[in-house]
């Protein structure tokens, strides 16, 4: 019997080892930052696990994801983006998905909360960069408020005129 392992068999793909909370996810905004960083931290804990222990975490993680994402959706719709904007879409689609893992999951996929938290490691990255880090910029410029959810001068605001990604236009 050859007991030889080969580097493919031992090597973690860079998902498999979680995301390494940095500078390069901040998006400008303390209060995303904070909410961002134990999405992060919960993300690489279940990663961290043994399948046969995932499922109750993963389950918190979504209760923290649908948290998060409502969170992000009440200030789209504060600082001007009409409810249906393409970001909000995105939440929409990754909670659905997370939501039909827990079904494959309960049904004998095992390996499935590991596959959905290693394309959650690829996918946040670019999402905080691009749509969150938009929304924070556009909060500072509107005068809002992430802490206390308020606006400076509500006036500077136009309700629902915007149906981009996270700022004025989705690129």
């Amino acid at each position: 019997m050859n007991t030889t392992a080969t580097a493919a068999d031992t090597t973690a793909t860079p998902a498999a080892q979680g995301l390494a909370w940095s500078e390069h996810l901040r998006t400008g905004d303390g209060r995303m930052d904070d909410t961002h960083e134990e999405f992060v931290q919960m993300l690489n804990e279940l990663l961290a696990l043994p399948e046969s222990e995932q499922l109750p975490l993963y389950l918190k993680f979504i209760d923290h994801t649908v948290e998060h994402f409502a969170q992000e959706e009440r200030w789209m719709v504060a600082v001007g983006f009409a409810p249906d904007n393409c970001h909000a879409s995105h939440h929409a689609t990754i909670l659905e998905t997370m939501r039909a893992v827990v079904e494959h999951h309960e049904k004998g996929d095992t390996d499935i909360i590991n596959r959905l938290a290693e394309a959650l490691v690829e996918w946040f990255p670019q999402h905080a960069a691009s749509m969150d880090a938009g929304l924070a910029l556009h909060m500072k410029e509107v005068g809002f408020d992430s802490s206390t959810e308020t606006l400076a001068d509500p006036s500077r605001v136009r309700p629902a005129t915007m149906t981009g990604c996270g700022s004025v236009t989705c690129s």
